[in-house]
């Protein structure tokens, strides 16, 4: 670990690099901030990876991938004569000492929920009052983290059940309502019939999939990484039924389903 000092010119160090990219790289001085943002997406979501890995070599090299993307932003709007990175971390710092008053100024918190709370209210409150309790989420969010993210700005400002059990008699109305949609796509005896019904259930799912990443919040799971493990299971189990199948000599396509279920279950009794 370096001290401060040591930092400071490591970021220096940082910027003169991006100086130089800049004016000698062909590719860099060509880019953007558009050609810039679906490089910046990949960035994040190769660091959340790394994330959920726990692969700590991997997250120092992601974080640094996307500290990258801040400094080549910012220096193509010093370069436009927007603003540089002074003004994007004097921003940041103005915003996280305006937002934690219990701890640059005066006000007293009993724990990290009531900072949560806060935090919505003072955002709130900036430019003049007039940014609503949503809008800061962004549209092209994946939709689980939408919810969640939803929800929890909701919570923020009190809008939440009063005891967390209450979440789950939304779950099973969402899930009732969404098997009838199901049946009546099933039970359609015209195309338009067929269509309208279909076009239901797709709200119908998204009700339910919203209530139940509510109930998660409500209990403390991150939905996401739920579903990440649930997909990471998956695939382990799938691939050993996959590759014992192929050691067998044998296809999937002429397998029954009991077949496959029977390697399925021999896989997860490994604790695969």
């Amino acid at each position: 670990m370096e001290n401060k000092e040591k930092k400071l010119k490591a970021f220096e160090r940082a910027l003169d690099v991006m100086d130089r990219l800049r004016a000698e790289c062909p590719w860099n001085h060509a880019q953007t901030i558009d050609t810039l943002r679906p490089m910046t997406i990949e960035e994040v979501y190769e660091l959340s990876d790394a994330v959920l890995k726990k692969d700590e070599a991997a997250l120092e090299k992601e974080l640094g991938d996307v500290f990258l993307h801040v400094i080549f932003y910012a220096k193509i709007a010093e370069e436009e004569g927007r603003y540089d990175i002074a003004d994007v971390l004097n921003k940041l710092c103005e915003k996280m000492i305006y937002r934690h008053p219990h701890v640059f100024s005066t006000t007293k918190v009993a724990d990290a929920e009531e900072v949560s709370t806060n935090w919505e209210m003072l955002k709130a409150k900036e430019k003049g009052g007039n940014k609503r309790i949503l809008s800061g989420i962004p549209d092209s969010l994946p939709p689980i983290l939408k919810a969640f993210s939803m929800q929890d700005k909701a919570r923020g400002v009190g809008f939440d059940w009063e005891e967390k059990q209450q979440v789950w008699d939304k779950v099973k109305e969402e899930q009732k309502e969404l098997e009838a949609e199901f049946k009546s796509v099933e039970a359609a005896k015209t195309e338009e019939e067929k269509a309208a019904a279909f076009d239901r259930a797709e709200e119908e799912l998204g009700d339910f999939m919203f209530a139940t990443v509510n109930a998660a919040r409500l209990y403390g799971i991150d939905p996401d990484t739920a579903l990440n493990r649930a997909c990471d299971k998956f695939r382990r189990r799938f691939t050993y039924l996959e590759e014992n199948t192929i050691r067998q000599g044998r296809d999937l396509h002429e397998m029954t389903l009991a077949e496959m279920d029977a390697i399925w279950d021999e896989g997860k009794a490994k604790g695969l």
